[in-house]
Formats: structure tokens, sequence, C-alpha cells
């Protein structure tokens, strides 16, 4: 099952990649929702090998899942992996500036089920595929957006 989307931010591609790259904002956004989330690697700096262990609640079952950073390529590219019980994932993030102030941000996730009850998961989900793309669709062009507000914000 994929989702994309693709967004343009009024900002340009290296100040979009350094904001792609505060992961704790997003460890923080997670917890809001109600996950537990822990970064489990010992790097640095970021780049591939950085990992991350999560819990939530989704369909009234406990999940867990380990996030790992496949390739990140500055300014350009950041790929995630992510393992939970029988379900397996790719997160893809693609930048490409459009002008010096300017990038497009294009943004997929495909998810693949390794089990039975991955793929009886997977097949509810596709029923629901029309209003998981538009909330797909609506946090990213809400992140874009909050991207570019803070990029223009005074400092």
């Amino acid at each position: 099952m994929k989702f994309s989307t693709k967004e343009d931010i009024d900002a340009p591609i290296d100040a979009v990649f350094d904001m792609l790259c505060e992961f704790d904002q997003f460890e923080r956004a997670a917890m809001r929702r109600g996950a537990e989330v822990q970064r489990v690697d010992r790097l640095a700096e970021a780049g591939p090998g950085m990992q991350w262990e999560a819990a939530f609640d989704m369909r009234g079952k406990r999940r867990e899942l380990q996030v790992e950073m496949d390739r990140f390529d500055r300014p350009t590219e950041m790929k995630l992996n992510t393992r939970s019980q029988g379900l397996t994932g790719d997160m893809s993030f693609d930048l490409v500036a459009l002008s010096r102030s300017r990038t497009r941000i294009m943004v997929a996730l495909e998810l693949k089920p390794q089990n039975l009850s991955a793929r009886l998961l997977v097949q509810s989900l596709k029923l629901a595929k029309n209003s998981l793309t538009k909330k797909f669709k609506k946090r990213v062009g809400d992140y874009a957006k909050d991207m570019e507000d803070r990029y223009h914000k005074p400092r």
C-alpha cells in the first residue's frame, strides 16, 4: 500500500533539509499523540544507521515499531525503513531545488505486509484509502507550511 504527495516550499533546499533533520521535534510530536519514542543509536551526526524504537496504540492493539535511517544524502534525499509485527515500510523524502529560494519535497510511504494478520490490517486500511490519503496529504502540507513559516520567521 502506497501513499505519496509533493509540496512546494518557499525556502532554500538546505534550510528545508535542515528542518527535516530536527528529529527531536518529530519525537516530541509523536509523544504528544500518545506514542512512546526513544532514539537507540549512539551516532553523533545525523546519517545512515540512526535508529528509533516506538510504541503506540492503533486499532485497539499495542504496536511496536523500529525505525532506521537507511539513506541520508544531504540535501536531496532521506529514507527511513520501518519494521513492526509482520509489517515493513519505507518512507522517503526527496527534495528538489526549484530555484535558489524554493524547494519541492516529495514524500512517499509504502507499507508491506509480511504475514496474514498484517495483510488483514493493510486490507482494512485499503478500504479507507481515500480518507487516509487525504490525511497523509494534509499532514505533509501542514508540515510544509510550518517549515515555510519557520524559515521566514524573524530571528
